[in-house]
């Protein structure tokens, strides 16, 4: 990330990035971290296990897996909490540098024997709460809950669509937590909004992946099979516009 000598940053950028060529892209920006995942259209779910491996032999920066086992609600039952507890030793094994994972219980609120599993399982990697959080009744009880079970960061928008709309109620949270946990507001962030927010909210770190579906190389295709999906890059001017910004 440069010499010690250099300045550091107002803020740090964690790029969500949906495959290595993403990783690739968010070190060689000047990133802070990844967060790696599968499935972009279905809001990340856990990457493979060869994927994993070949981002932390290729990229040197801070990797963070997304650890869930499918789409839907964090909800989880007795075999896919195996499943997790799975992934976070092959994520300890592997060399990440930590892994982003939430759980709640039935009426929306975290789920703070899970959770504390996990951060137990996880060490000493850390531990952020991903948008789980964004799914409870009450999102300051929340807070607490997961700085009680050993969190060191919330991923959130605020509970709105877009973290940009929330600066205040991030600026709320931010302030309720202290050198507790950290917040990092993320969904919705762009080159465009997130000198505003910074000033609304006051957080030091950020998340998005600024994503842009790439065109396909192939020179032939079936234009009557429509799901093959997209193959998702962070678009690399509006990454270098929102790091200056940050700097």
């Amino acid at each position: 990330m440069g010499d010690s000598d250099e300045p550091m940053p107002r803020a740090l950028l964690e790029v969500c990035a949906f495959n290595l060529q993403s990783c690739l892209i968010a070190e060689r920006a000047g990133a802070h971290r990844v967060e790696l995942c599968d499935n972009p259209t279905e809001g990340g779910t856990t990457p493979s296990y060869g994927t994993l491996k070949r981002t932390r032999e290729r990229v040197s920066l801070k990797l963070y897996s997304i650890l869930r086992p499918r789409a839907g609600n964090y909800y989880y039952d007795e075999d896919e909490l195996a499943i997790l507890r799975e992934d976070i030793r092959i994520c300890r094994e592997l060399g990440c540098d930590g892994i982003s994972i939430g759980a709640q219980l039935r009426d929306g609120r975290i789920d703070k024997e899970r959770m504390k599993r996990f951060v137990e399982w996880a060490g000493p990697m850390g531990v952020t709460c991903n948008r789980a959080f964004d799914a409870t009744p009450d999102m300051f009880q929340a807070l607490e809950d997961l700085i009680e079970v050993g969190c060191e960061r919330i991923l959130t928008s605020g509970q709105a669509s877009g973290a940009p709309e929330a600066g205040k109620v991030l600026g709320q949270l931010v302030k309720a937590a202290g050198d507790r946990i950290i917040i990092m507001p993320g969904a919705g962030i762009r080159a465009s909004n997130i000198g505003g927010l910074m000033e609304e909210s006051g957080a030091r770190e950020y998340h998005g992946s600024f994503r842009r579906p790439t065109a396909n190389a192939m020179t032939h295709g079936n234009p009557n099979i429509l799901d093959f999906g997209s193959v998702y890059l962070p678009d690399e001017q509006e990454l270098a516009s929102v790091l200056a910004r940050m700097a």
